[in-house]
């Protein structure tokens, strides 16, 4: 195994405390701002925009809502816009401008309770049209496409605690999945055009995130991140008509492990958010051949491996959010449940 952690660091650039609870974080794209999204003590909802400036972060704008905000992306909306879409404690989602943040764009009563997990395609990257996901404790996992605000487009029905939602297969105008994770450990797969399940699979815990390594090419991999202290990397190439999508499961951070987020530059490169406060960054490496054949004739898929390049602990409190840029190979954003936002660095990530 060659030895990489001598070249890539997680330096910690800036350190901002808050008087509130940040959920998540996310780059404003094309830009060297970021949004915090979170709650003061008082329980409301508040939005932050900063602006990293000479090596620090400044506040550029807030806004303060009766609910607190759970989660947030841009990934609907065009570079052009940069439209925030939210999903907030009482269920709500929202479509915010973030040069006029007095008052949405839109807002729709999108689920029963809180809104666990937001995502989005189409905007950003991705074929076919911008859509939004959301999943909620009510168990309900929508579609809303921004342009009909009214009601979803597509929706898998109610049954465990929703707390995570990812696009993927968005290669083309007519291959779109949501993949779906639940606290009793289920996984889904939705083919939004076929409008029926794909895959669907238990991992034994709560699954805490999932992230396809491209949301916007034919599905390749998806990392599932659980309370358990591990993580498991499916291949999602081949899928076995017995045995399903092949897939690893990997120990990190001896803790829950919140979250991965894939480095846009190099979609093999991935970090893992730890509920111990730490990051743990990961390299996937290909096997010799991706499927063989079993004994009656079907393709499997083939594991490769996993190294970690470096690990580094920030604080006691879990990291709750991790955002890449993705113009600066190796910035980031993160919210930690300690009232702070911190940005950092992982360098000579072109070394991996």
């Amino acid at each position: 195994m060659v030895d990489v952690t001598s070249k890539v660091q997680i330096i910690e650039h800036v350190n901002k405390p808050l008087s509130q609870t940040v959920y998540d974080t996310k780059w404003v794209p094309c830009s060297a701002r970021f949004v915090s999204l979170g709650t003061p003590a008082r329980q409301t909802g508040l939005i932050h925009v900063y602006s990293l400036t000479a090596g620090d972060i400044e506040l550029q704008a807030e806004l303060e809502r009766p609910k607190a905000f759970k989660c947030g992306t841009f990934g609907a909306s065009s570079i052009a816009e940069r439209h925030l879409a939210t999903g907030d404690f009482a269920g709500g989602v929202a479509l915010w401008d973030l040069e006029r943040l007095q008052e949405p764009l839109s807002a729709t009563q999108g689920h029963e309770a809180i809104i666990n997990c937001i995502d989005g395609c189409g905007g950003l990257k991705g074929a076919g049209a911008p859509e939004i996901a959301t999943g909620g404790r009510d168990g309900a996992v929508h579609v809303w496409d921004p342009r009909q605000r009214d009601r979803p487009v597509a929706s898998m029905l109610p049954e465990e605690d929703c707390w995570a939602v990812a696009f993927g297969d968005a290669h083309s105008a007519d291959s779109r999945v949501v993949a779906a994770g639940y606290d009793n450990g289920d996984v889904k797969l939705l083919d939004l055009v076929a409008g029926k399940l794909r895959f669907e699979t238990n991992v034994s815990n709560g699954v805490c995130g999932v992230e396809f390594d491209r949301n916007d090419i034919e599905m390749n991999k998806l990392v599932l991140t659980t309370l358990e202290s591990r993580y498991r990397l499916y291949d999602m190439r081949t899928h076995h008509p017995v045995q399903g999508y092949s897939f690893l499961s990997q120990e990190a951070h001896q803790s829950t492990v919140w979250a991965a987020r894939h480095l846009p530059q190099n979609r093999d490169v991935f970090m893992t958010c730890g509920g111990n406060g730490s990051l743990e960054l990961w390299r996937y490496s290909y096997p010799a051949q991706r499927s063989i054949k079993d004994k009656d004739g079907h393709a499997k898929g083939v594991l490769g491996t996993v190294t970690q390049l470096q690990k580094k602990k920030l604080s006691t409190q879990p990291i709750a959010s991790f955002d890449w840029h993705a113009d600066k190979e190796g910035l980031a954003v993160m919210g930690v449940l300690d009232q702070t936002v911190r940005v950092l660095l992982c360098t000579k990530l072109n070394l991996v």
